[in-house]
């Protein structure tokens, strides 16, 4: 089986997704070809930097207007009609793509990807079936497209609200948001917290969002270190060299045992070690996070698709949304002075299981395929 796993960089999660599925695929389907693309840098250098480029820009710095136009897109209005429109003016840029790697199924975690393959398919060029992805918890009608053959979505609210948009419920399909395998297997804490020089008596909270900004995420470890409960911290920085120096320079001062990670390939290991994470509800981070049956407190929700991933956390006992000073202390503080509502939010995590996500992503290509080389 030849797949085409197409994906754009706005924001992490939507690579993540990809990835997390082409590494079972390999796995799991030997002598299978898979490929994995970003969509909007074939299309072109303008696009990809408007999409992904603007939307990290707005994120940051215009987070009201981002939201603005993402409810915009989402009713049934000419602004939202026009989207679809402009992606199948640009559908050809991905052909040549297409056409050579000659791919038996294309799957798809960027919903313009998605409208673009439609539009192929639509016009008698692409005939491979497309399986849109979404990796958010909230429903988007720019998901939604003529010639999809199957929607994979996290769970069953969502597709009934993808049904309520238009979409056929006998395509969607709640399988959950793809991930990597490793975040559903269970490590030993107290080995996990020794090797990062940490307590295992302790309760650890996980700070993770470097992606975006630097004042935010030191004004909440800030806030955290002022409480008189007794805990430490891990705080995962990424790529965000900035705000890593900032973080050894407040890690002196600071009165909680801290452990300072840069970039990691083994976020697993760290959510496996605590009890609460504190970050930003992007949706891979939120799947990744109830794998690992890990309680969250949200914070900084962009208007849009982070807003929608954090009503459903909290709609469904599983995190709660954290404001600024005082109040996103005290709220910290509730929850560690509270075992057994942190030890409810973990099951409620840990009831919420996707553990068969990918493998029901296989199991579906091969109906849309015919079977073509059965997996292991």
């Amino acid at each position: 089986m030849r797949i085409l796993l197409l994906y754009a960089s706005a924001g992490g999660g939507h690579k993540r997704a990809a990835q997390a599925m082409e590494a079972y695929f390999r796995e799991h389907l030997p002598g299978a070809e898979v490929r994995v693309e970003d969509a909007l840098r074939h299309v072109g250098r303008a696009v990809n930097a408007l999409c992904c480029d603007g939307y990290k820009f707005s994120a940051k710095h215009a987070p009201q207007i981002f939201g603005t136009l993402y409810r915009s897109t989402n009713r049934d209005t000419k602004f939202a009609a026009l989207l679809p429109r402009v992606n199948g003016m640009l559908a050809r840029k991905l052909l040549p793509l297409i056409e050579e790697f000659r791919p038996d199924v294309i799957l798809d975690t960027y919903h313009f990807a998605g409208q673009m393959v439609s539009r192929l398919k639509e016009k008698g060029l692409v005939s491979a079936p497309l399986v849109n992805v979404v990796t958010d918890y909230g429903p988007h009608m720019a998901w939604l497209a003529p010639e999809v053959d199957a929607y994979v979505v996290a769970e069953d609210g969502l597709r009934d609200a993808f049904v309520r948009m238009g979409a056929p419920k006998e395509k969607i399909h709640t399988f959950g948001i793809p991930i990597f395998e490793a975040f559903y297997q269970e490590e030993d804490r107290a080995s996990l917290l020794r090797g990062m020089n940490l307590s295992p008596e302790l309760p650890t909270v996980l700070i993770m969002a470097g992606s975006f900004g630097v004042k935010n995420i030191l004004r909440v470890y800030r806030d955290i270190s002022t409480l008189g409960t007794a805990f430490q911290v891990i705080v995962i920085t990424g790529k965000n060299k900035t705000l890593y120096k900032a973080f050894q320079k407040e890690l002196p001062n600071s009165s909680k045992p801290t452990h300072l990670v840069e970039f990691t390939t083994e976020v697993q290991k760290y959510m496996h070690a605590s009890d609460l994470l504190i970050t930003k509800p992007g949706g891979l981070t939120v799947s990744e996070a109830l794998a690992s049956g890990l309680p969250m407190a949200v914070f900084d929700a962009i208007p849009g698709q982070e807003e929608d991933n954090a009503q459903f956390l909290q709609a469904h006992g599983m995190g709660v949304r954290l404001k600024s000073g005082a109040s996103c202390a005290f709220m910290v503080r509730s929850l560690l002075q509270d075992p057994r509502r942190l030890a409810d939010m973990r099951a409620a995590c840990k009831a919420f299981d996707k553990s068969d996500c990918c493998q029901n992503i296989l199991s579906l290509l091969q109906e849309l395929t015919n079977g073509k080389r059965e997996s292991t």
